[in-house]
């Protein structure tokens, strides 16, 4: 098993996860910093939110697809499915880390 593959597929899912909590702490703190206590009740609201989940699926997708998808078209059959499992094993471990500090810190 190489190094490289282990070491692309931490900083795959570290990507990941660094972009998930930058999206979800906006979503939750800039309302918040903004004064904002209730939030608009009209036909954009439902429109943003599909366009920020598009978007977000597109960059995670990129994430953790991106790489995988281009050595397997070179080629790398073998090398493209062990990163491919490796940054979802990362991605695993670290949903797996976060459910006990949710409950720990509420």
């Amino acid at each position: 098993m190489s190094r490289k593959i282990i070491q692309n597929a931490l900083i795959n899912s570290g990507a990941t996860a660094f972009y998930i909590i930058g999206v979800v702490s906006l979503i939750y703190y800039v309302p918040k910093i903004l004064g904002l206590d209730k939030v608009p009740d009209n036909f954009l609201m439902p429109v943003v939110m599909l366009l920020l989940f598009v978007i977000s699926a597109a960059i995670t997708g990129s994430l953790v697809f991106g790489r995988p998808i281009l050595w397997y078209l070179d080629g790398k059959k073998r090398e493209a499915v062990m990163l491919l499992c490796w940054t979802l094993v990362f991605l695993i471990i670290t949903t797996v880390f976060l459910v006990p500090v949710i409950y720990l810190a509420s």
